[in-house]
């Protein structure tokens, strides 16, 4: 939502007079509409209109013993309807509170519907309702705007909790100033020939008007502190004012004298000061850029508390005072171009735009390449660093070179440093490349324990490496150990990790006794491989240790009874292969069967 904030009064110092447009009570309460009033001191100020009750809404009782301590009361009438907001600027190190009581009757104001009694421990500058304009949104001191309807009157009372006091200026905010930028607030409540007390900034020449019908004559007075004292000289109707004070009109006229006075206050203009082109360094993890470092270089010796330092994206936004970008800037990659403005806390109409800077989100290089390289035995020599490089970018090896990638043919650690700079500002990135000989997988052998209840496959290898295995084109796992391994056909694939190479083997996982003893007695009378059935077309040949062909299983169920044409063969071991179609439909031999059993008589 957008806000337009009004000008205000600077601070006056009051020496030894009352100032004229404060208020110790709510029933001369100062009538106040855009032009809006600065305290400067309420020492001493405050009657207790609350008849020594304990509270009021949220006030309590302060150190005075009462609600009221150092207090004044402002009376405003709405004549649009909208949101309406109110800033009350002070000192940061001290503490103030207030109520808005929507009232006709100054005897008769009730509860509050806004109100503040918090403590200021976070030292903060303003309290009040809406938004807190230095762009704090966990202020504690400020409550919900409020939303207003022509013809409504409002009391506001500002109170300091102790003696310790510099004063306060009061803002109005919120878009019932957008809407009605000039008639918000009801001036016809401002009964003062000279209207309400006027904010200026250094430098302003305020024009004071007392043209009356029928006026005879006029004098023109200045309250500094210490008294009026007449202005020699002025005697016009208008009188040109250059420095803070009391102003008095004295006006004759044919029927009567007329005496008006008005609080005129002057605020200091801040300076921008000019800084340099700001470069940060930005990646995934460095989004937000806190341009609150940068206020005290822009303020330079001026007052921190006093003025207010905001950044814009463009010189209308800067000059509205609208938009302010968030301290905690989220910003996007590259450069952009921010407008300042130093605001006087006292006055938002005294402010300067004079100054901008581009800030320039530099790209942090990111790691785009393998850390961990392998040189392989059929290729020597590998490429290690960025193969696809920004020109923008500057690359530098440890060793010297200035390439974005090298051809190296040795093991070892490659550091490689890569640099965005911008002027005098540099956004880096080190990192170090292992670069290591790789092996090529060997399979020496595969051990399978079958005719168990879970049958294990090991693969053995007398290379070292840094290998991983797969089984029928599993996950790939580091151990060289597979266990529950159903009976049938299978692929074995071992490979390199660093992409040296890869090796597949078929192997069975077949079940058969050691031994059988065809004596008869019905134990173990004959021998035969299980598991046969997970195969294509399997024939198991059996041979005695001279090769000699003994019998040869044709089916799964086949079995041999330990006789060679008739005859018993004798105790002793005997060997066998097995056969099978493969995926390819070529006979094959299975390899890694541990071939060799025995017969006993």
């Amino acid at each position: 939502m957008t806000r337009l904030i009004l000008p205000i009064l600077a601070f006056l110092s009051c020496a030894s007079v009352v100032c004229a447009q404060v208020s110790p009570n709510c029933s001369t309460a100062i009538p106040i509409c855009n032009n809006t009033p600065v305290n400067g001191g309420t020492s001493g100020f405050g009657a207790d209109d609350f008849s020594g009750a304990a509270s009021s809404g949220c006030l309590e009782r302060t150190t005075s013993g009462s609600i009221e301590s150092n207090s004044a009361w402002y009376y405003f009438r709405t004549a649009a309807s909208g949101e309406l907001g109110i800033n009350i600027g002070h000192e940061a190190s001290e503490d103030w509170d207030f109520a808005l009581y929507q009232a006709t009757d100054c005897n008769d104001f009730g509860e509050p519907i806004r109100c503040n009694f918090f403590d200021n421990r976070d030292q903060n500058t303003y309290t009040g309702i809406g938004e807190d304009p230095s762009g704090d949104s966990s202020n504690a001191q400020y409550e919900d705007f409020l939303q207003v309807e022509p013809g409504q009157d409002y009391y506001l009372f500002i109170n300091n909790f102790s003696n310790v006091n510099s004063g306060f200026s009061i803002q109005f905010t919120g878009n019932i100033f957008v809407t009605n930028p000039y008639d918000a607030l009801d001036c016809s409540i401002v009964s003062n020939l000279l209207g309400s007390p006027i904010a200026a900034c250094e430098n302003d020449n305020i024009i004071l008007d007392a043209t009356t019908t029928n006026a005879v004559s006029y004098s023109w007075y200045q309250d500094t502190g210490a008294g009026f004292n007449e202005i020699l000289g002025e005697t016009a109707n208008t009188l040109t004012v250059t420095e803070d004070a009391v102003y008095r009109v004295n006006v004759v006229t044919t029927a009567d004298n007329i005496v008006s006075d008005v609080q005129v206050a002057f605020s200091e203009s801040p300076v921008s000061n000019a800084i340099g082109d700001v470069v940060y360094c930005f990646d995934e993890t460095n989004t937000t850029y806190e341009l609150r470092v940068l206020d005290s270089m822009i303020l330079g010796g001026q007052n921190p508390e006093k003025y207010m330092v905001s950044y814009h994206s463009s010189l209308v936004d800067a000059s509205d005072g609208l938009n302010a970008l968030p301290k905690a800037y989220e910003k996007q990659m590259g450069s952009e171009e921010l407008f300042v403005r130093v605001t006087s806390v006292d006055n938002p109409d005294c402010y300067d735009i004079s100054q901008s800077f581009q800030l320039n989100a530099l790209e942090v290089p990111q790691v785009t390449f393998e850390e961990q390289v392998a040189i392989c035995p059929e290729n020597p020599q590998v490429v290690i660093g960025v193969l696809y490089p920004n020109p923008n970018f500057n690359y530098t090896w440890g060793t010297g070179e200035t390439s974005p990638n090298l051809t190296v043919s040795q093991s070892g650690s490659y550091t490689l440093t890569i640099s965005n700079s911008s002027g005098t500002e540099s956004c880096s990135l080190t990192s170090t490349i292992e670069v290591s000989n790789s092996i090529t997988p060997i399979i020496n052998s595969i051990d399978i324990q079958d005719f168990q209840i879970s049958n294990v496959v090991t693969v053995n290898t007398d290379v070292t490496g840094d290998f991983e295995f797969s089984i029928d084109n599993g996950p790939f796992q580091a151990s060289n150990i597979f266990e529950d391994v159903v009976p049938g056909d299978h692929t074995i694939t071992m490979r390199d990790k660093n992409g040296c190479g890869e090796l597949t083997e078929n192997f069975i996982v077949a079940g058969f006794t050691n031994h059988f003893s065809p004596n008869g007695d019905v134990l173990d009378e004959t021998w035969q491989v299980e598991g046969l059935e997970y195969l294509d077309d399997p024939v198991v040949s059996i041979y005695d240790r001279y090769g000699k062909l003994l019998k040869q299983l044709n089916s799964p169920s086949d079995s041999w009874d330990g006789n060679y044409e008739g005859q018993p063969m004798p105790s002793s071991d005997y060997w066998f292969r097995i056969s099978y179609i493969d995926n390819s439909g070529n006979r094959v031999e299975a390899k890694y069967v541990q071939n060799h059993f025995s017969l006993r008589r």
